[in-house]
């Protein structure tokens, strides 16, 4: 790859007003047909800057994708970067597609085909992992993390989430719903998860807008943390009239009650991998005898997670510094070794790719006004890109979304003192040993 890389770094240098001289143009042709030859799913068409257009139809069928570079160096982004490189060039407007999310989850079902081929030059890669190292998630790091994303702005956000602001996957019954309909069918399946029965002492941890505690407050009593100063304000005002509930600033390595309940709708993604298993002891340790622990958390394919953890992406280079997203398999261990045992677990990522199909089509009729709030053309693209990314990612099943839901285990202290002291990458990428799970439908 250093040769490679040298090669279109001098490439690129030449006069811009030379940009189809034949000497560099072959070149370019040349990488990407490479690429093209490892495609395996779909088919694609490329066309380049100077008119040449690239096509691949593969033997397995997929999604269909089309592609116009209007710049060299966007292929020069590629080759150097990878798949963040060529992030960045969408983001700098360098290539164009008439349909984001069908290119990136044409991109996601042949990623696995040629993962050296879009890694990346080796410097990239370590300048890249050392930014990554940088947004570790201690108390200080997490606060700083959660504000770069959801101190965007409560106005941001409204403009584009549904009515009870919820930014987490909806539960999608039929296709006929509405994305209203389908996070209130979600709230009340976590409402069943938990077991509700009246009386509880419920915490949320990661209570985002407060829509959960909302509908809990007629329920129980609950508490809820963040660590976002704009989504506290706007919980407190939304259960101000609820003298049985409460938000909290707070981190929640610092929670010291404990409850009958606890749950957590998509915060595992920003605890960290360093910090798995203190947040699966603080869920035991804050749980009452007898009592459920329900989380709602995003996981990645096994067969990804080693390349992953090793070459941070697109969402945490640019949305959630800090994030690592967890197996199920790690889930599974991690709870395990605190004292947890996992009881239901019901993945729905169709529904995710759903919800963020929506979401993507009302941002984009949105962003007249999200600009009037302050947000250039670059951070349209950035967040078009996330939400394709992200939608791509669960349609191609390289992601996935489910319900997990815990009951205190009854484990000999040995074995749990083992999983406890084990680092996380030792369990992260070994399968769990199979246990009595249900696959809720």
């Amino acid at each position: 790859m250093t040769d490679l890389t040298s090669d279109v770094a001098r490439a690129i240098q030449a006069p811009a007003a030379h940009a189809s001289r034949p000497r560099r143009v072959p070149f370019f042709s040349r990488q990407l047909q490479r690429l093209l030859a490892q495609v395996t799913y779909g088919d694609i068409t490329i066309v380049l800057p100077n008119g040449e257009t690239l096509r691949r139809q593969a033997s397995s069928p997929g999604p269909s994708a089309k592609l116009v570079i209007r710049r060299w160096r966007a292929i020069w982004r590629l080759i150097n970067g990878g798949e963040l490189g060529f992030a960045e060039a969408y983001i700098a407007g360098d290539w164009w597609t008439p349909n984001l999310a069908a290119f990136l989850e044409f991109g996601a079902r042949n990623d696995t085909g040629m993962p050296h081929a879009i890694s990346g030059s080796l410097v990239h890669r370590l300048i890249v992992r050392l930014r990554h190292l940088r947004n570790r998630n201690t108390r200080r790091g997490s606060r700083r993390n959660i504000a770069a994303h959801y101190d965007l702005g409560n106005a941001f956000y409204k403009l584009w989430l549904d009515r009870g602001m919820q930014y987490s996957a909806a539960l999608f019954t039929d296709n006929d719903q509405t994305l209203e309909a389908a996070q209130n069918a979600k709230l009340a399946r976590i409402l069943q998860l938990l077991d509700i029965s009246g009386g509880e002492r419920v915490l949320e941890i990661g209570c985002g807008w407060g829509a959960l505690m909302d509908r809990l407050t007629s329920h129980c009593d609950v508490t809820g943390i963040t660590l976002s100063a704009e989504q506290l304000a706007f919980t407190r005002d939304r259960i101000a009239g609820a003298p049985n509930a409460q938000a909290r600033l707070q981190d929640y390595r610092d929670i010291a009650e404990t409850f009958d309940r606890i749950v957590s709708i998509e915060m595992i993604e920003a605890v960290g991998e360093r910090y798995w298993p203190v947040y699966f002891e603080k869920l035991r340790s804050a749980l009452e005898p007898g009592g459920t622990v329900l989380l709602q958390a995003i996981t990645i394919d096994v067969a990804r997670f080693d390349k992953y953890r090793q070459q941070p992406d697109f969402i945490q280079r640019y949305i959630f510094p800090g994030g690592v997203l967890p197996t199920v398999d790690i889930i599974r261990q991690q709870a395990a070794g605190a004292g947890l045992e996992l009881t239901i677990h019901q993945p729905f990522g169709s529904s995710y790719a759903q919800t963020l199909a929506i979401w993507r089509e009302r941002f984009l009729m949105a962003w007249p006004q999200i600009k009037q709030l302050g947000f250039d053309d670059r951070f349209k693209r950035m967040w078009h890109y996330y939400l394709c990314y992200c939608e791509a990612g669960f349609r191609s099943g390289a992601i996935d979304v489910g319900f997990f839901k815990f009951k205190p285990a009854v484990a000999d202290a040995a074995r749990c003192g083992q999983f406890m002291t084990a680092p996380a990458a030792s369990v992260s990428a070994a399968r769990a040993e199979k246990s009595s799970v249900r696959i809720a439908p």
